[in-house]
């Protein structure tokens, strides 16, 4: 069955809210950046927060260009190539202290093996070892409650 809109919504914030967020906590310490523990943690966690908020609204318009295509889904490789958009603007919206709760401006480096990372793992589990735990996710249209 293809995922509803609601279903990737759910899966989407479930993913990044778990997956993501155990990600976040392993990867944070190690980023090459120069500033407190506290700091490191609260930009990366805000960070991810924008990544699950505007992402929200680009499964809008993913839904509203998968209308165009003949089963109503993507490719599992548009899956993964979605980041590059998503990357774009909040990575804009990270270098240039645009988001809130920000302690300052992020480098370019640090976000972009932040984001590279927590996507890609986050596309692995979505393509994989999600189905175990969840055997009638597929069934329910993406949907996990």
């Amino acid at each position: 069955m293809v995922p509803t809109l609601f279903g990737r919504i759910q899966t989407r914030l479930w993913l990044l809210a778990v997956v993501g967020g155990l990600v976040t906590v392993l990867l944070t310490p190690v980023l090459p950046v120069q500033a407190a523990v506290a700091d490191k943690y609260r930009t990366t966690f805000v960070v991810l927060g924008a990544v699950a908020v505007i992402g929200v609204a680009w499964e809008l318009v993913y839904h509203l260009l998968m209308q165009w295509r003949w089963e109503k889904d993507w490719p599992t490789l548009f899956g993964l190539v979605t980041a590059i958009p998503e990357g774009v603007l909040v990575g804009w919206l990270a270098t240039q202290g645009l988001l809130p709760f920000l302690p300052g401006p992020v480098p370019p480096e640090v976000f972009a093996i932040h984001f590279a990372v927590v996507w890609f793992v986050v596309w692995l589990v979505a393509n994989g070892p999600m189905r175990v735990p969840f055997v009638r996710w597929r069934f329910r249209g993406g949907r996990l409650l």
